[in-house]
């Protein structure tokens, strides 16, 4: 019978023995020398009153008796590992489920994550993209950044920025490009988002053309599309200064549509938590800084 009081260094020194089969390499993972190791398996027997070994010349067998005790204190050591790692300079850590459209994720939010990881180390950030459609309790989300007009059902949403559209493409096609009425010969690729072309030649004071080029569920996608010189794309061009900057995108015309922004939300019966609180207060300076 395995009683309370049991040594938890010895059950620690049988448990790594046991999955390495090695008094040595048990040793090294614990940081003790072989023979400390040895002296707690020692005591854990004495107390347990039965061998937990059979040593073999070349190394240990567990006894027959002891097989099952293996699996359930690995469990137990792993599940009080995962508790504390739960804790960083003595503040629980905690969980928070953050939903963005892909193209921010991309383009705006990951690039500047390492900052809000060393601002708020307790926050544990699980972080997943969509294509605009997402259902934050469904989803079991704490926030959810979408592209539109701050217009949702239930939700409490924030403005992060606005995100003019204006067209880009690769440097070859960009040399071919005078003035916004060139776009109608080229291929325009299209968003799932019907009129946002129609909208940047209104803005631009040229009639648009039929549109017909392939339509893609993520500005991300057909600015992908457009660096591989496939068509000139209509997306957010703060979302892509990166690109921009390396000269794989190029904007040919100054003229932008703005059709929505980027928004923080969240549901409106949700109470924020200490995490929530963080992200929410970090995200509007980062975005108000740019």
């Amino acid at each position: 019978m395995i009683r309370p009081y049991l040594p938890l260094n010895s059950l620690r020194a049988f448990e790594a023995a046991a999955r390495h089969l090695s008094f040595t390499k048990a040793a090294i993972e614990l940081c003790v020398t072989p023979a400390a190791l040895s002296h707690q398996v020692k005591a854990l027997e004495e107390r347990l009153g039965a061998p937990l070994f059979r040593r073999l010349p070349r190394g240990l067998a567990l006894t027959d008796e002891w097989q099952a005790l293996l699996p359930v204190l690995t469990e137990s050591f792993d599940r009080m590992a995962a508790a504390l790692d739960a804790f960083d300079g003595g503040k629980g850590r905690e969980v928070l489920s953050v939903g963005a459209v892909g193209t921010f994720a991309l383009g705006w939010l990951l690039p500047r994550l390492a900052r809000f990881k060393a601002a708020h180390p307790f926050v544990d950030l699980r972080l997943s993209t969509n294509n605009n459609r997402v259902d934050i309790a469904e989803e079991g989300l704490d926030f959810a950044i979408r592209y539109g007009d701050g217009a949702w059902h239930g939700t409490e949403a924030v403005r992060l920025f606005d995100a003019p559209l204006s067209p880009l493409c690769a440097p070859e096609i960009a040399a071919r490009l005078r003035e916004p009425a060139d776009l109608t010969g080229e291929t325009l690729l299209r968003s799932y988002r019907i009129g946002e072309w129609t909208a940047w030649f209104e803005a631009a004071g040229v009639s648009a053309p039929p549109l017909t080029g392939p339509v893609f569920d993520s500005a991300a996608l057909a600015a992908e599309a457009a660096i591989a010189g496939h068509g000139v794309a209509l997306v957010p061009v703060r979302l892509f200064e990166h690109e921009l900057a390396e000269g794989k995108l190029v904007r040919p015309f100054r003229q932008e549509v703005s059709l929505g922004g980027y928004w923080l939300t969240r549901l409106k019966s949700r109470k924020p938590t200490p995490a929530m609180a963080a992200f929410e207060t970090w995200i509007l300076a980062a975005a108000a800084g740019g």
